[in-house]
């Protein structure tokens, strides 16, 4: 947009400078000519091309997969959506929202902040409230989604919240960290009734297939949110981890918004 911006001044300019010299020059009309664009430009496209291209930087820089220069290297948390709302302000009609999150820390803090984002109208549904959103913070507490970052960072960082707000154990966090992938079959899911930190605790049966083909069966209870329970339906594949020396226990690997 600036580039536009510094084109259409530089048009002007020339312009401009052609309407004075045919202006002195004389005429029937002197002053009135086709170069009359030229101070137009100046006193209203330009300045007007700027102003926008000022407040929709951060706007671009959020669709390109960038973020704002100030988050660049921030460290990363989880946030869940508590609310959006519109700000008013769109790009190529794509709307900006104030994305309202609570965000959750790998060393077990957790604050509230607000995003705001560039998001296209066919992703609407990847910020509604209860989705978690990877985002970068500063000390202040400001944030951004963590647009830059990639899949097996934010994996790393969502392993570590769940430990830290006891989600996961430590056993839990080893296998995610070093176990083998393998794909399972949800055989059973049951609600317990019990609610865990937002998170409704359910008793889950999978047949997880290994390597070689064959398989195991394996029953353990898991803490879930609202945003991964669509994913554990009984016919449903996941993928999981697990430990070759120790098929007790796995870890579901559910998909994360990105």
């Amino acid at each position: 947009m600036k580039t536009i911006a510094w084109v259409v001044l530089l048009i002007g300019v020339a312009c401009t400078a052609m309407y004075v010299v045919t202006g002195l020059q004389g005429g029937e009309v002197p002053w009135v000519n086709g170069w009359m664009a030229g101070p137009i430009v100046l006193l209203f496209a330009a300045p007007t091309l700027f102003s926008v291209a000022g407040k929709l930087g951060d706007g671009f820089a959020a669709l390109r997969g960038a973020v704002p220069k100030a988050f660049e290297g921030a460290p990363i948390g989880m946030g869940t959506v508590m609310s959006v709302a519109r700000t008013g302000l769109s790009v190529n009609d794509q709307p900006q929202l104030a994305i309202h999150l609570r965000v959750d820390t790998a060393d077990g803090r957790s604050f509230a902040g607000t995003a705001r984002q560039i998001v296209d109208l066919t992703d609407l549904g990847a910020v509604q409230p209860g989705a978690m959103l990877p985002v970068r913070y500063l000390p202040d507490g400001s944030v951004a989604l963590a647009t830059d970052a990639a899949r097996e960072e934010l994996q790393a960082v969502l392993n570590r919240v769940q430990l830290a707000k006891g989600h996961i154990t430590p056993k839990q966090l080893q296998i995610a960290e070093h176990g083998l992938d393998a794909s399972a079959v949800v055989l059973a899911m049951a609600p317990t009734g019990e609610i865990r930190d937002g998170r409704s605790v359910a008793t889950v049966t999978l047949r997880v297939t290994r390597a070689d083909r064959t398989m195991f069966d394996v029953t353990q209870q898991k803490a879930l949110p609202p945003s991964a329970v669509p994913q554990v339906q009984p016919g449903s594949v996941v993928r999981v981890k697990y430990l070759p020396h120790d098929e007790s226990e796995v870890a579901i690997v559910t998909a994360l918004s990105h």
